[in-house]
């Protein structure tokens, strides 16, 4: 009888073990393909990102202002200058995030954030961004081209002691696009985020 019940103990255990293996490859799968773990909006959102960059400047370049500044970093606004080698590695970072083409009465077409902390981190093959300040992006980056990767997160504000769950919230959900812009320079690329902009676009530096 003893057993007989340590046969079924090990039949159990054996099918827990393969149960957790099968769960291990699903999230393997996840975190390297953008595509399973993206929400259908967001996909698309990454599929008209040119769409929102040509909107976004045709905004911009409607006022002295947002024309000067579009002249004085081009590396920054060109939507086609991108290098090879768009991988973020991991390490502390200084990021500052442009807001393009205002969708809102009385906000300014091009909006300059302040520089703040953020930082890449890496388990495994799983890889995270997470930024400080009063808006704080999190979430994942994946690899898509050598040109360009994909960041999948959510936004936190004010005092949220942790950030939202991916794909609860589509205003709070972060769909961009991650490319390298000089020897020691990345942005990330959001089209048509959730509040206040067509575009943003998010300047990468090392601290």
């Amino acid at each position: 009888m003893k057993a007989a019940r340590f046969a079924v103990g090990l039949a159990l255990a054996g099918v827990l073990l393969a149960g957790a293996a099968v769960h291990a490859q699903a999230n393997e799968a996840v975190a390297v393909d953008w595509r399973k773990a993206a929400t259908r909006q967001d996909r698309e959102r990454l599929r008209q990102w040119r769409d929102a960059w040509m909107k976004a400047l045709d905004r911009v370049r409607a006022t002295p202002d947002g024309r000067a500044a579009l002249a004085a970093d081009a590396a920054l606004f060109d939507p086609d200058r991108v290098a090879q080698g768009a991988a973020l590695p991991p390490g502390r970072y200084r990021c500052r995030s442009w807001r393009l083409g205002s969708t809102g009465p009385g906000i300014r077409a091009l909006l300059r954030g302040d520089w703040t902390a953020c930082r890449v981190s890496e388990e495994g093959i799983v890889r995270r961004f997470v930024t400080d300040g009063a808006q704080r992006a999190s979430g994942h980056l994946f690899d898509s081209t050598d040109s360009r990767g994909v960041f999948l997160g959510t936004l936190a504000l004010g005092d949220e002691d942790r950030p939202m769950r991916y794909g609860r919230d589509e205003r709070r959900d972060m769909a961009g696009l991650v490319e390298r812009i000089g020897p020691a320079r990345w942005r990330l690329v959001l089209p048509f985020p959730g509040f206040q902009s067509t575009l943003d676009v998010m300047e990468i530096v090392p601290a």
